[in-house]
């Protein structure tokens, strides 16, 4: 399954951990918050689906790049949301192996992707290059014990391709990243970085 940008390696890249150990039930907490606040910057689905006005063929190679970047980022939770879709589709059929890869799914996601607090068992930190090894081992034995490898990689292939599709053919005139989106994505300054002896302003930095 897809692995949203972030935590114990990016979403919280520009946080620092906590210099006061906290419990382990404390970090799954403020990674779920964390994975919380990442889901709520999903668009509204009448606007991902938008109309048929919204949707032309791109006029060049070039285009369809800068198409597909801008809406990704802007519909980023949007497509990270429908390529997890069909993966939990293509094993629907196996209650059990969905049930285990979608924990398996679940432990990256609060364990690594929106962790940013170290994590202490029975009072020892635990590094972050031991959790993504145990992360995996435990990937790979889940895989092996359900066998959904091919049903896996089709489906996320699926999805990709759909997205792809998608961020080609949706024109990206009229919608707009908020400021703290756009900060993030590395389209605006910062605030800590506007002044300057010259003047001042946002300074973009579209996708060429």
């Amino acid at each position: 399954m897809p692995f949203p940008p972030g935590g114990g390696g990016t979403v919280a890249s520009s946080s620092t951990y906590t210099t006061i150990p906290i419990s382990i039930s404390d970090v799954i907490s403020r990674s779920i918050h964390n994975l919380s606040a990442f889901l709520s910057r999903c668009r509204p689905w009448p606007e991902f689906l938008a109309t048929t006005s919204a949707i032309d063929i791109p006029s060049s190679m070039s285009d369809a790049g800068l198409r597909l970047r801008r809406n990704a980022n802007y519909f980023s939770v949007n497509y990270s949301i429908i390529i997890s879709a069909c993966a939990a589709v293509s094993l629907i059929g196996a209650p059990i192996a969905l049930l285990i890869i979608f924990s398996v799914y679940f432990m990256w996601l609060i364990l690594h992707f929106f962790r940013e607090d170290p994590l202490l068992i029975w009072g020892c930190h635990v590094s972050d290059r031991a959790i993504v090894v145990s992360l995996v081992l435990v990937s790979i034995a889940a895989i092996w014990f359900t066998g959904a490898l091919n049903n896996l990689w089709i489906s996320i292939g699926i999805g990709l391709l759909v997205s792809a599709i998608h961020g080609v053919l949706r024109t990206p005139e009229g919608i707009f990243l908020d400021e703290s989106d756009a900060v993030s994505n590395g389209l605006i300054a910062s605030k800590s970085t506007l002044s300057s002896p010259h003047g001042g302003g946002i300074s973009y930095n579209l996708p060429l």
